[in-house]
């Protein structure tokens, strides 16, 4: 954590020093400045600690509970008896203290074993962002390498097409050409600029997005470690993963294990109401009480320790009684609500069974799903790479007859178009490998960490 921060300071110091200066960024210095900074992390992580704050609220009703309390009072009116006699003194002053102690507590014996089980839930739902999140940088790192790589493809066939519109142009000055060839280069030419800006501005909204992910700001400015086809030999070679997976660190089945766990323990957290609760306690009181406010005499009334029978009129008189003993406190009725509370976890507890069993029926769908599109996709950069090597040569064929006079433009125009399909194809087919594989670690709840295997290209 403390080197990620590390990083992300010298990247903006960098960045607030080399202005629009752009840095270096690798997927795997991406995740972990990601993981680090994002914002869905620091909450995460902050909710761990509210827990650790709630937990220690929860250990605090075991403890000793002291209090102390002080009050004066003056008497306005005092209480009357018969024939007009009147009793009590002017002034009052009196402090307390009591000490309490628990020695028999179910509800806060089950409200620790909630609390444990809310700290496991906040740590799950860390691990659980974690993974989106890694998830996310991944796919926006390959889609923007995408995006790049599909640029550089539609500015290769640009500057082919305009070699072509200037050698027809050439041609037609010649006679050698006609017009309609000429038209048909230039359309071709002006056809394919739409595209290119659209790809341009993909560019910059991926890269928005990405900033956004890693928290860095929008001014920043990054190129990505590599290209997509850096990392096409790197799927040739992976090792396909199995539909037949361990499920048990999926994160939306485990958020549904601890939901079910907090659901048994507040059902206990009833039950335990029901239960007597015991505490030990000590209280004393410390009073006095005179007609005068005479501080010295009030003074050496207390340290006296009280009153004799010389006692004058005006003396304070103390009182310190101390008493000791054992409460008990028993629920006998309530209403009915501890009843019918048991009785709606129940019924939440029967429901999440239910979603669980569904639960687990979808994630088994999306694992196959993950694994035919990791299957389709790999299949799909080898047909395609293959038909990219077919689509070079039959261009350069088309070139060929095109220039020597024995072929047509449409002919040039149609092998350009599909050289150019032919490798927006094989880069689509490698992003939906990668992308694939990334939902596929998701889905099986790995993939966040800093070293996984498809982030070692620096």
């Amino acid at each position: 954590m403390k080197k990620s921060v590390i990083t992300l300071l010298l990247l903006c110091g960098a960045i607030l020093s080399a202005g629009a200066q752009s840095f270096e960024l690798s997927l795997a210095k991406a995740l972990e400045i990601a993981l680090s900074d994002n914002p869905t992390i620091k909450v995460a992580d902050m909710e761990i600690e509210r827990q650790d704050w709630v937990r220690k609220q929860s250990v605090g009703n075991l403890l000793p509970s002291l209090s102390v309390s002080g009050q004066y009072s003056y008497s306005i009116v005092k209480q009357e008896m018969a024939k007009g006699l009147s009793f009590g003194a002017d002034n009052s002053i009196s402090t307390s203290a009591s000490l309490s102690v628990p020695l028999y507590a179910p509800t806060v014996y089950e409200t620790l074993r909630m609390n444990q089980t809310q700290m496991e839930q906040a740590v799950e739902n860390a691990r659980s962002s974690k993974i989106t999140l890694a998830n996310e940088v991944k796919k926006g790192y390959y889609n923007i390498l995408l995006a790049e790589q599909s640029l550089v493809v539609l500015k290769e066939s640009e500057k082919s097409i305009a070699e072509t519109v200037k050698n027809t142009e050439a041609m037609y000055k010649q006679g050698l050409a006609s017009e309609y060839d000429l038209l048909s280069a230039q359309v071709q030419l002006s056809n394919l600029r739409p595209n290119i800006i659209q790809t341009e501005n993909s560019i910059k909204t991926s890269k928005l997005l990405f900033k956004m992910y890693l928290g860095l700001p929008a001014s920043a400015e990054f190129t990505l470690v590599g290209t997509l086809d850096d990392f096409a030999e790197e799927v040739a070679m992976a090792t396909v993963p199995t539909n037949s997976v361990d499920l048990s660190n999926n994160a939306d089945l485990r958020a549904l294990d601890i939901q079910s766990k907090l659901l048994e323990q507040q059902l206990q957290l009833v039950n335990a109401s029901r239960l007597p609760t015991v505490a030990a306690f000590t209280n004393f009181i410390f009073s006095g009480n005179d007609n005068t406010m005479d501080f010295s005499s009030m003074m050496g009334g207390a340290m006296g320790g009280g009153s004799s029978s010389t006692t004058k009129k005006n003396e304070w008189w103390w009182q310190n009684p101390l008493s000791a003993g054992i409460s008990i406190s028993i629920p006998l009725f309530s209403g009915g609500k501890n009843i019918n509370k048991a009785h709606e976890i129940r019924n939440s507890i029967s429901q999440l069974s239910m979603q669980k069993d569904y639960l687990r029926q979808s994630v088994n769908v999306q694992v196959e799903s993950a694994f035919n599109n990791i299957l389709s996709a790999r299949e799909k950069m080898t047909s395609n790479e293959i038909t990219v090597r077919q689509a070079e040569k039959a261009y350069q064929i088309a070139e060929v007859r095109y220039n020597s006079g024995t072929g047509t433009i449409l002919e040039l125009n149609s092998s350009e178009l599909s050289l150019t399909q032919a490798k927006l194809n094989y880069s689509q087919a490698i992003y939906d490998y990668l992308a694939a594989r990334a939902d596929y670690e998701k889905i099986i709840g790995e993939g966040f960490e800093i070293d996984t295997p498809n982030n070692n290209l620096e």
